[in-house]
């Protein structure tokens, strides 16, 4: 009987040396581009099953819902950390929601690590808000690469949606990196929500380009592929990774055959142990491929656990110090090297951006497929 008394004090003691640590999660799980959340949360769901704990600690999951509006995505991480008081948030998805909640979370000094959100402004003169993935200087310019060397082309026409920082961003690091190339390039305009594009297309059969690069989201990125195909457009056609979701095929059909795209993983290009164990268990947990955002949100997660137990390795009473926690966080995060997550190897620099390579994908048979992989020594300067 002393015995279990003893047993049962010491479990009520490990108990109450333990916290629960709660992780903020602001995605578009619905609205216009919810399929992007949607995604993102199946990753990170999926991490979290893998690692559920940090130095002993559970981890909470908090998941608020932005609606893919900006207001709102600076609204849900107010309410994240004023009235949940995460340690830390995951998210956004779009780099527009991650300027607007990252505003916030850097105001009242909260770590927010996007998964996917590639504009540089995200991360700029900013200590608690680092990212994932790469950045879109990089993204433009490895698809500029791709087009001009890969593809052949030499004249481009880039489709920017002036509604979405991602877009205006992404337009003209492709377009800067494509004329220092040797490409010619010019430009036409676009709002989130447009459906008619007739417009804008008959100055791209005018202009007769060999690639046309859509650099806003999906949902109009499959419009235009449609109307452009319509209108008799015999050329290329690629975007970046705000192109990566299965409605593309859907809304796009066969207009979308063939269109090439940057982004950040292939399962059948898997790159680490990491990369096939996620698809592995990706698989059998949904039943199909995972997409790029899946795989970023996975590792946007395991990121933010690693931090989390170099953080309290150093120093496990922090757990119980709130601010404490979530400034040696934010610093941690940057601390970063070679982590091995399903998206490749990944290091985060001391701005809080992640230096890694860049996959390009092309619509075969109604999936996405691997195409190939441009580098960063690549990309011209």
């Amino acid at each position: 009987m002393r015995k279990l008394v003893v047993l049962l004090t010491l479990v009520v003691a490990v108990l109450a040396l333990s916290a629960v640590i709660k992780v903020g999660v602001v995605l578009p799980m619905t609205g216009g581009i919810s399929a992007f959340g949607q995604m993102t949360w199946e990753g990170i769901q999926l991490a979290h099953s893998l690692k559920p704990s940090a130095a002993g600690n559970e981890i909470k999951l908090i998941l608020l819902d932005n609606r893919s509006e900006k207001t709102e995505a600076a609204n849900a991480v107010a309410r994240a950390i004023d009235k949940e008081h995460v340690v830390a948030i995951i998210g956004q998805v779009a780099s527009s929601h991650s300027l607007a909640g990252g505003a916030v979370a850097e105001e009242k000094h909260v770590p927010m690590l996007s998964p996917t959100s590639t504009n540089p402004l995200v991360t700029q003169g900013k200590k608690y808000v680092s990212r994932a993935c790469f950045i879109d200087p990089f993204q433009g310019g490895a698809a500029a690469v791709f087009a001009y060397k890969k593809l052949g082309a030499r004249k481009a026409v880039v489709f920017t949606d002036i509604e979405q920082d991602y877009s205006v961003g992404l337009s003209r690091f492709f377009m800067k990196a494509f004329t220092k190339l040797g490409g010619k390039v010019d430009v036409v305009y676009y709002k989130t929500g447009d459906q008619d594009f007739s417009a804008q297309v008959s100055l791209v059969m005018a202009k007769n380009p060999d690639v046309i690069f859509i650099t806003g989201y999906y949902p109009e990125a499959a419009l235009i592929a449609r109307q452009a195909r319509q209108m008799g457009y015999k050329g290329y056609i690629m975007g970046g990774d705000g192109l990566e979701a299965p409605e593309l095929v859907e809304i796009g059909g066969k207009a979308v055959e063939g269109v090439y795209l940057t982004t950040h993983f292939n399962a059948r290009g898997a790159a680490t142990p990491m990369s096939k164990k996620f698809v592995k268990m990706y698989k059998e947990k949904y039943g199909k491929d995972p997409s790029a955002l899946a795989a970023l949100g996975f590792d946007a997660y395991l990121i933010l656990v690693d931090a989390m137990e170099r953080v309290l390795k150093g120093n496990p009473d922090l757990v119980n110090d709130l601010q404490g926690f979530r400034d040696a966080l934010a610093v941690e995060i940057r601390h970063t090297k070679n982590f091995e997550g399903a998206s490749g190897y990944i290091t985060i620099n001391e701005i809080g951006d992640a230096v890694k390579s860049v996959v390009v994908d092309v619509v075969k048979n109604g999936i996405f497929d691997f195409a190939g992989i441009v580098n960063p020594d690549e990309i011209p300067h």
